[in-house]
């Protein structure tokens, strides 16, 4: 007798990027996002500064400069 392990579907769940559907699974190499394309154009807003974490006041580091 041969056992077999069940089939678990795949999570579809929305890319952040584009807002289409994503699989959410070791298959897709660049979940959350839909595609290398969206997970790239994310990368390239974080590496251009178009996204920002914003902090409480009068948290911010000196700049190097001023050490």
């Amino acid at each position: 007798m041969r056992v077999t392990e069940p089939t678990i579907a795949p999570r579809i769940v929305r890319c952040p990027a584009c807002g289409g559907d994503s699989v959410y699974s070791q298959d897709n190499p660049s979940r959350p996002f839909c595609s290398a394309r969206c997970k790239n154009n994310d990368f390239g807003q974080w590496a251009s500064e178009g996204y920002r974490v914003e902090s409480a006041p009068g948290t911010e580091e000196p700049d190097a400069g001023e050490i």
